[in-house]
């Protein structure tokens, strides 16, 4: 049984369209997560990952379009799904007026669990929160990082197969946001599927699968390590006390995807029809090839390439 549950796409897209008007928000989205993998939406605002996640919660109707989640159809199936999926979203949607204790008794309420659920429910998510310290404050005095706790241990009360998370570390510090993380992992482990868009390049690179959105468009999709290897692209350094001029002279050049300067070096994507990146831009500066260095890619080398100027 376990197996062909294994076996079975958790979510699967095939040709999703939500038009506002002659806005297309999401346009012929096509994708797969299987189960227990934490997928990510990665894009800058604006570039649709919330109105998907909203369309495959089922709070917003395809304009155009197939869904299936959890074996269920949307939007025919939303009400059997809601019970099935947690979702956080991006702004903090608990009462501010109630403390943390009478947050999630609320919550715990609506999923309808029993009396003696909710009380060893909450107990045992404010221990793995962190939180039990903060159960008798109002959570609109909260910090950033308290709130986003409660607001994950909410979505997570019912202990959903599915969880969606809509840009979640957004108004957090960089140690609360790796933290937030770990505790994503351990839901992974335990089985839970979890979808989290986010436009932080360090924390797509966490993900074991992701799509690269732009402009309601799929430019991408696979590991980060597959998106990596398959970008079409060579990076290589330079070293030199002239970047600017070096990054305006590179630029303009027909072999060069991009060039941005990251504190004293430039970082310089080369398309991989250019056979021999370090000769080919050593010739072009004139500096010494000991000036330039042949260095591995990251996921924002990903993402230039297949959006903006990498696909003209």
């Amino acid at each position: 049984m376990s197996q062909s549950v294994n076996q079975q796409s958790v979510i699967k897209t095939k040709g999703l369209c939500r038009h506002f008007g002659s806005l297309k928000a999401i346009e012929n989205l096509d994708f797969e997560v299987g189960k227990g993998q934490i997928y990510g939406f990665l894009g800058p605002n604006g570039c649709g990952k919330t109105t998907a996640i909203r369309m495959l919660t089922g709070l917003l109707l395809p304009t155009s379009g197939e869904i299936e989640i959890l074996g269920l159809t949307l939007p025919r199936d939303a009400e059997k799904l809601r019970l099935k999926i947690g979702y956080m979203t991006q702004k903090f949607s608990l009462y501010d007026d109630l403390t943390v204790k009478e947050n999630l008794k609320f919550i715990a309420k609506i999923y309808g669990l029993s009396r003696s659920e909710q009380q060893s429910r909450i107990a045992e998510l404010l221990e793995t929160y962190g939180l039990d310290q903060k159960a008798d404050q109002l959570a609109g005095s909260m910090s950033g990082g308290q709130k986003q706790r409660l607001g994950l241990a909410a979505a997570t009360m019912h202990k959903p197969e599915l969880l969606f998370l809509d840009e979640p570390t957004s108004a957090v510090d960089p140690e609360n946001r790796r933290n937030f993380w770990e505790k994503l992992f351990d839901l992974c482990e335990q089985g839970t599927t979890i979808l989290v868009s986010t436009h932080y390049m360090d924390e797509a690179e966490r993900c074991h699968k992701l799509a690269i959105l732009e402009a309601g468009v799929k430019r991408a999709d696979g590991s980060p390590d597959e998106l990596m290897q398959n970008m079409g692209a060579q990076v290589v350094e330079i070293e030199s006390n002239q970047l600017r001029q070096l990054k305006q002279q590179l630029i303009v050049l027909p072999e060069v995807i991009s060039a941005a300067q990251l504190g004293s070096r430039l970082r310089v994507l080369v398309k991989d029809s250019c056979d021999d990146p370090l000769g080919f831009l050593a010739q072009q500066t004139r500096l010494d090839k000991s000036a330039l260095t042949l260095v591995r890619p990251s996921l924002e080398d990903v993402f230039v390439t297949c959006t903006g100027k990498g696909r003209q």
